[in-house]
Parts: structure tokens; sequence; C-alpha cells
């Protein structure tokens, strides 16, 4: 199953994923974009995003509004729906309409194949040195096993002799178990509060993270100026 994490107050942008591009709600496009792959649900704290959903036909379900992060609000969602601890869960942003599927279903695919008892999968791309100095975008270092050693809002590596760097973005999808996501939401650390990352509480409980590299013309949607430009990519492209 795909849960959409929809919170709806936003401190860099407030009721995003209620803002339309063309003429449906962000959410929607997110939605209908994980429904390409598996089961749907949309994981919120406010009932104007439930009554969107019903309204083009997707679950939603009503969580707690103090959750800190979107994976202890899907870990809720999770509960709700009554699934089981070896059932798939992909953690897709409700601010990212653009995600090719193909995406979703690598992410699914690689979870079936990982043989470990804590079970976490996540993307990346290749970005280029412009856009690795930009806070939004989330870096990652990659291990040789393709295991994430760390992810920061900065710029990393350091590149200190200036020599040629390929820099990795994170893509902000999660694939877990049900297992899985209930010990994740469970872990505690100090560098996902630093950082304001969550998937750093893994890392710094020496879990792994396995990585997949991808394609994509997906962006986040953080400020008035990525919704300008994902008005204008869409008008673009669709």
């Amino acid at each position: 199953m795909i849960i959409i994490p929809a919170r709806l107050s936003s401190s860099r942008l407030p009721n995003k994923v209620l803002e339309k591009i063309l003429d449906k709600p962000m959410i929607i496009w997110c939605a209908e974009v994980a429904s390409k792959v598996d089961e749907v649900c949309i994981a919120t704290d406010n009932e104007k995003v439930i009554e969107i959903c019903k309204k083009y036909g997707f679950k939603a379900v009503m969580t707690d509004k103090s959750h800190k992060s979107g994976s202890d609000r899907i870990k809720e969602a999770s509960d709700i729906l009554g699934l089981k601890e070896e059932d798939i869960i992909i953690n897709m942003q409700g601010d990212e309409p653009f995600l090719e599927p193909e995406i979703l279903i690598a992410v699914k695919e690689k979870l079936l194949k990982l043989n470990r008892d804590f079970k976490m999968v996540s993307c990346y791309k290749e970005i280029n040195e412009i856009e690795a100095e930009d806070p939004n975008l989330v870096k990652v270092v990659i291990d040789k096993n393709n295991d994430a050693i760390y992810f920061s809002r900065s710029k990393i590596p350091y590149n200190r002799d200036n020599t040629f760097h390929t820099y990795f973005g994170h893509i902000g999808i999660y694939g877990f178990t049900k297992k899985s996501l209930d010990e994740f939401t469970k872990m505690k650390g100090n560098l996902e509060h630093i950082e304001k990352l969550e998937q750093l509480r893994v890392i710094e409980n020496g879990k792994k993270i396995s990585m997949i590299k991808v394609k994509t013309k997906s962006f986040g949607i953080d400020t008035k100026e990525d919704l300008i430009k994902a008005r204008e990519y869409a008008k673009s492209r669709y």
C-alpha cells in the first residue's frame, strides 16, 4: 500500500497540499500517480483534505495533529488500516506531483528482494553543483553497497580541493515493511532534530537504508517559487 502523509499546515508553504496545479489540488496529483502502482490512502490531520480526497474517490484517514514527521503519521494510518507486519508500505510525499510511477515500482521490488531484518528503502538522483547548494534539496552520501551513509541539507561531501564531483540528491520516498515502520517510529536520535531530517534516526541507531539510484524529472514543492515552477511545468507537459 502507498500511504501519502498530508499535513495541512506547513511553515514554508501553508496549505500546500491543497494548492491547485492546473485544475486539481496537489495531493490529488500525487494520489493519481500512486494509484497506478498500488492501493492508495492519504493520511491527514484536516477535514478539508478528507473532503477533497472523497470528492476524487481516494481513501483518506484522519490522524493526530501532533505528529512530528510524515512517517509517524503513516504509522498511525497503517494501524488504523489494520496492516500486517509483513505488508509493504510506501511513504510517498504529498508534494511530489510529478513523480514517475516507475520509481514507486522500483521501491516495491527492492523491498521484496531485501534480505534484512530491518527493511527500509529510499531513492536518490544525480544533481549538479548549483543544485547541491540548495538546503531544501537534501543531499545523501552512498556507500559501496548502495546504503546511505549520511543525509544533509549541507553540500556533502565537502569538496576540499574543488575537483569534479557528482552530488546525489535524496528523493523523499520511503519503503518499509509494516514491522520496520513500527521499529523506525520508536527510534530516538538527535541528528534529525538538527537537520530536520527524520531519516537520520535510522543511521544514528545503527540501521541501514538501502538506496536506489533513479532518473526523474520530479521535484518537491516547498516554497511559493516551487509552486510557480510546478504550475509552469504542468502547463508545458499536460
